[in-house]
């Protein structure tokens, strides 16, 4: 083991897509200090996630395997205790670790699942217990139930650790200006009376019409944003005379929705000024059934505006949506300018490699869309990831294409620690992948359709596949000559050779992501 390990701070956003960073090319978002670090290490401009929602792709970030390994295959499903993270091997090694803001490796809601288990037919036993399941598990415990509000209701818990890995925590718990965890306590003792600044109810006057656009009563500088800020800073100043090394994940829940950028931040950007998405400039689209069952929805005047998942938006709500996102963003910024500044203030820098990545997209009005579903467009599945490394490589970026899950093992192997077996990512600095295999799954029927939606996709070279359980029909877009996604060139006989191709390539990445622990422990 070397004398002098780098230290790592992981900094990642919920619900930001790639392009909305100045870094990435948006003509209007002001990122400076994010953008510095990526021209102090290296951009990936081909990054995609293992799952384009919250808790199957946080699992496999923290596992560094894919949801159909690891058992967070949509939405509501805990992480298991059973898995290892890399934090755990971190630690394991010597690190001191800490995550302050947003986990979501379990449950926020509290509420029964919208998925359940069959009745049983009438006449036949049934088993009592976990007999009721192929597989027998604890999420229903207690230990699974830290991030609910049930948990919190009686004001700041003695929260027990170590949590995934992490030894020290302060969690901000759901989106919006009304979350919880230890903010909550944060909050109250800089404001008592905050409970008259929080929420829709409470919200300042305005103008937008767009779907959970609220503008927020409650200040900058007590809002979560702030408060991840502050709180990273103090823990980065206590290791200033640490010879230890730290790992350090400074997650915040922005710019998920509801809109609701604090402050100045509101009207920083002008809806105007935001570009107009394709759908809107053309009339020769015809939407694939899953997205034109979304879009006849909100016709239909039965859409779920203040849901989770995607709704149909006019162009002025798309535009809306798009500054207040710029507006959040802007916010962290400015955040992630200050976190570097203490970091630099402790005089570690030159030994801590910097990284910047979210957990999946937002539509923002594209294909007329806003927030995300089980569409599988590259405004939900393409994220950003930067590594910034004091001795890496400076002001690159590279198309090799990597995922969520490889960001795990690659801090590992930066860090000379083996990886557990069977994790499944790479070293992004040593390895190049030649596909991305995305796997989603939800709760949810999807809009217009009668099923749960299950579909997997591939990214290869230009191309995007995408198969979807119990549909006779599925998607395959080339990149290069239709960047925005709107020709479905499935049943297209000129594209037949590829499309067998990449779904011949489909399989060999669902065969390569076999689950190989545990491994055996003896012959046969």
């Amino acid at each position: 083991m070397p004398e002098k390990r780098p230290n790592f701070i992981l900094f990642i956003t919920d619900q930001h897509r790639a392009d909305y960073l100045g870094c990435y090319g948006h003509p209007v978002v002001q990122t400076p200090h994010i953008d510095a670090m990526a021209q102090q290490g290296l951009a990936f401009d081909s990054f995609y996630v293992a799952s384009p929602v919250c808790m199957p792709n946080r699992a496999s970030l923290m596992t560094a395997r894919l949801p159909s390994s690891h058992g967070v295959r949509m939405n509501g499903s805990p992480l298991s205790r059973r898995n290892v993270t890399f934090v755990e091997l971190l630690r394991d090694a010597g690190y001191d670790t800490a995550l302050i803001g947003k986990s979501h490796l379990q449950t926020l809601s509290g509420q029964p699942p919208l998925l359940k288990k069959p009745e049983g037919r009438s006449g036949y036993h049934h088993a009592n217990g976990d007999l009721r399941e192929a597989v027998r598990h604890d999420l229903t415990e207690p230990a699974y139930k830290l991030e609910e509000p049930r948990y919190w209701a009686d004001g700041n818990p003695n929260f027990p650790t170590p949590f995934y890995g992490f030894d020290h925590v302060e969690l901000v718990i759901g989106h919006g200006d009304g979350v919880g965890g230890h903010y909550r306590d944060w909050l109250y003792s800089k404001e008592p009376d905050a409970d008259a600044l929080i929420g829709p109810e409470n919200q300042l006057p305005h103008d937008y019409i767009c779907p959970q656009a609220v503008r927020t009563a409650i200040p900058e500088e007590l809002y979560s944003t702030t408060y991840i800020a502050e709180r990273a800073e103090a823990w980065l100043a206590a290791r200033k005379d640490s010879e230890r090394p730290f790992f350090l994940m400074v997650s915040w829940p922005d710019p998920h929705h509801p809109f609701n950028p604090p402050g100045r931040y509101w009207d920083m950007y002008n809806p105007a000024n935001m570009p107009v998405p394709e759908a809107f400039l053309r009339n020769d689209w015809t939407p694939p059934e899953h997205v034109a069952g979304i879009l006849r929805t909100r016709e239909e005047g039965r859409a779920m505006l203040g849901g989770l998942n995607s709704v149909a938006v006019t162009l002025r709500e798309a535009q809306e949506a798009q500054a207040l996102t710029c507006g959040m963003i802007t916010m962290i910024d400015d955040a992630v300018g200050r976190v570097k500044q203490a970091l630099h203030d402790t005089g570690r820098a030159d030994t801590t490699v910097t990284m910047f990545t979210t957990d999946h997209g937002d539509h923002l009005g594209d294909h007329k869309l806003l927030l995300k579903g089980a569409e599988q467009y590259e405004q939900i599945t393409r994220v950003p990831f930067i590594w910034a490394d004091p001795e890496g490589p400076a002001g690159e970026r590279t198309d090799k294409i990597g995922q969520t899950y490889d960001i795990g093992t690659t801090i590992l192997e930066r860090a000379r620690i083996e990886p557990a077996y069977g994790m499944q990512g790479v070293d992004l600095m040593s390895h190049a992948r030649e596909t991305a295999l995305i796997q989603y799954a939800h709760q949810k029927i999807m809009d217009g359709m009668p099923i749960r939606p299950n579909v997997h996709s591939l990214r290869r070279d230009c191309y995007r596949l995408s198969v979807y359980q119990h549909m006779s029909w599925g998607e395959l877009y080339d990149l290069d000559d239709d960047p925005g996604e709107f020709c479905n060139l499935w049943n297209d006989p000129g594209y037949s050779a590829i499309k067998l191709s990449l779904l011949e390539d489909l399989a060999r990445a669902e065969l390569a992501a076999a689950d190989l622990s545990p491994a055996p422990v003896a012959r046969a």
